[in-house]
């Protein structure tokens, strides 16, 4: 997506080598039109997958999961990082890390919201390590419901969680590829 390298170009932060913030496009302030043309994109990738739910990790992609559950015209289903007075005794639940939080959190999802009759999208933001990919993709597994996919804003090609999760079969999109953001300057995958 051509639009997305231009914003990234733009506003993002490059942080250090393995750290870019897309706080002004992404992980804060969120561009409504941008966003519905990233829902719209993986809407495309995905169409023939007869998907069912989408889901996302809790809270960064949620807005672009939104927008490619609406285009889909399917619910999204978001896993809880923090368990509430109301959560579900019974929700499937794993350990994740956090890199950018640097904390362990549980990640949940009621077991009433996904079923072995789903056919499940799954959107995140960014992936660069894939714990919380990994974390969701075993909730997923244990559901019994059929991951037919990851979409991902932006993978850095950099970093083993992509490859691994390819690795594992799952079919993984990714709108852009950062290849390296050494010397505080972002290269995209070609």
């Amino acid at each position: 997506m051509e639009i997305l390298k231009k914003r990234i170009l733009e506003e993002g932060i490059v942080i250090s080598d393995q750290v870019l913030k897309l706080d002004g496009l992404l992980n804060h302030q969120v561009d409504p039109e941008l966003t519905m043309e990233m829902g719209r994109e993986f809407a495309r990738l995905f169409a023939d997958q007869g998907v069912t739910r989408v889901v996302t990790v809790e809270s960064s992609g949620i807005a672009v999961a939104f927008a490619t559950a609406h285009e889909l015209k399917v619910p999204l289903v978001f896993a809880r990082r923090k368990k509430t007075l109301l959560a579900d005794p019974d929700a499937l639940c794993e350990r994740v890390p956090s890199f950018t939080k640097g904390i362990v959190t549980d990640i949940m999802i009621s077991r009433q919201f996904i079923s072995p009759e789903d056919k499940i999208l799954f959107i995140d933001d960014i992936i660069a390590n894939g714990d919380a990919a990994r974390g969701l993709i075993k909730i997923i597994n244990r559901s019994g419901a059929e991951l037919v996919g990851l979409g991902v804003v932006v993978e850095k090609c950099f970093e083993a969680g992509a490859r691994t999760i390819r690795e594992q079969g799952v079919r993984l999109e990714s709108l852009v590829k950062i290849k390296s953001l050494a010397g505080g300057r972002i290269e995209f995958e070609q």
